[in-house]
């Protein structure tokens, strides 16, 4: 049978499809793949174009423009004025809140800066809350006296005055300690008219005064002229009770914290005559001393103050008479300390009511007693250890987890320097 060529089945021939348009999109922003596998896109957020909030500015400028010890970072807000005009006002604020005078020449830009003839020159000048000064005729261009008084005034708002004096380094007998050579020193008192100008300043409310000179009528003299002080810090030479001063009235403030870190412990005298206001008011509630106090010093404070006390800081507590007057504050919220060796008897009668205990610790220090007090004081928030030497770590291990179990934050340096610090802003 013949089979035509027409006969066999139609091959198909392909035919291309109708195209159809589609709108497509690309998505360039670069990803990353994390350690475990997921991707993560690195797409930036958008910033507005008026910028970064102001109000956001601000806090972050108030949380960040204090340095490691606790003073305003200078670098950092004079970098933050630099970077537009809507930051410099607010970082200048800042950067005078916190001043320092040594010489006479930043006496004049301080002057110029604060210039109250113009309203940034007030606005500078009403943000001085704290001022360091320093008078040491030894240095080149000295601040003269009569500087520090006029700063002092321009500030309406100021509150704290770090003032540290250095006598004439004239030559001295060279077989003395180098410190009581610095003490040996002669100053000049106030005059008349500085006392004035300062009586016409601000209200005074923290004075930290370092006298590093022979004269004794610096402190007598700026407490006269402030009896509005609330916080008082004695550090260098030893204040002393004068016939002269044994005649004037009692000091009149009312004090609420007292600090003193003199070469030679004062006279009760002395104490006598500054604190007789504060203890017939009963408003101190803090004494840090420096130094290792005498039985009767402590025993003084204690017996006048310690009903009302809320703070207490002493080098150490090593002896029985140091521990019993430790214990007769019955309204003590913190204890410090900082050598290795803390009496346990402190441990177990102090108050109920502490918040914070600080002390120093070594491998030979016993830990226990510390464990209990955090087990059964329900008051205790923190507790700061410095470890001086060795590997503690074991001994530790039982106060980390009394104080985790508790919730109360504990704090382990190696640096009394950063112990110092923290205790502080606690």
């Amino acid at each position: 049978m013949n089979v035509g060529l027409f006969n066999l089945p139609r091959l198909a021939v392909p035919v291309s499809p109708k195209v159809v348009p589609e709108e497509v999109s690309f998505d360039l922003t670069p990803y990353a793949v994390n350690s475990r596998g997921y991707v993560m896109s690195l797409r930036m957020p958008r910033v507005p174009i008026s910028g970064i909030p102001l109000e956001i500015v601000l806090k972050i400028l108030e949380l960040s423009d204090l340095d490691n010890n606790y003073d305003p970072d200078v670098k950092f807000l004079t970098s933050c004025s630099l970077v537009c005009k809507s930051w410099s006002f607010y970082a200048q604020r800042l950067l005078f809140s916190h001043v320092r005078l040594c010489s006479q020449a930043a006496y004049y830009s301080f002057v110029y800066a604060v210039d109250r003839s113009t309203s940034h020159g007030r606005v500078l000048g009403d943000a001085v809350v704290r001022m360091d000064v320093v008078l040491d005729v030894n240095q080149p261009g000295p601040l003269a006296q009569a500087s520090f008084a006029q700063a002092v005034i321009l500030c309406p708002n100021l509150r704290g005055i770090n003032l540290s004096v250095y006598g004439d380094s004239k030559p001295l007998n060279g077989s003395m300690p180098a410190l009581e050579r610095i003490v040996h020193r002669a100053a000049p008192s106030f005059t008349n008219d500085v006392l004035h100008l300062l009586r016409t300043g601000p209200e005074i409310s923290h004075l930290h005064f370092s006298n590093w000179s022979e004269n004794d009528d610096w402190i007598v003299q700026l407490l006269d002229v402030w009896p509005s002080l609330k916080s008082l810090s004695i550090t260098g030479k030893t204040p002393h009770l004068s016939p002269a001063l044994k005649r004037r009235p009692v000091y009149p403030g009312a004090l609420e914290k007292f600090r003193m870190n003199c070469q030679v412990e004062p006279s009760l005298d002395f104490l006598e005559w500054l604190l007789h206001t504060t203890a017939a008011a009963k408003s101190l509630r803090g004494i840090e001393l420096k130094r290792e106090p005498s039985s009767l010093l402590l025993d003084f404070l204690v017996q006048h103050h310690g009903e009302q006390l809320h703070m207490l800081a002493l080098p150490s507590c090593a002896t029985h008479k140091h521990a019993h007057a430790v214990i007769r504050c019955r309204a003590l919220r913190e204890f410090r300390t900082e050598r290795a060796w803390t009496l346990p008897t402190v441990f177990r009668h102090i108050s109920d009511e502490i918040r914070h205990l600080a002390f120093g610790m070594d491998p030979t220090t016993p830990l226990q007693h510390v464990v209990e007090l955090v087990k059964t004081v329900g008051e205790l928030e923190t507790v700061t250890v410095n470890v001086w030497r060795g590997d503690c770590e074991r001994r530790l291990a039982a106060l980390k987890m009394a104080c985790a179990f508790r919730g109360v934050e504990l704090c382990i340096t190696r640096d009394i320097c950063l112990h110092r610090a923290l205790v502080v802003s606690l």
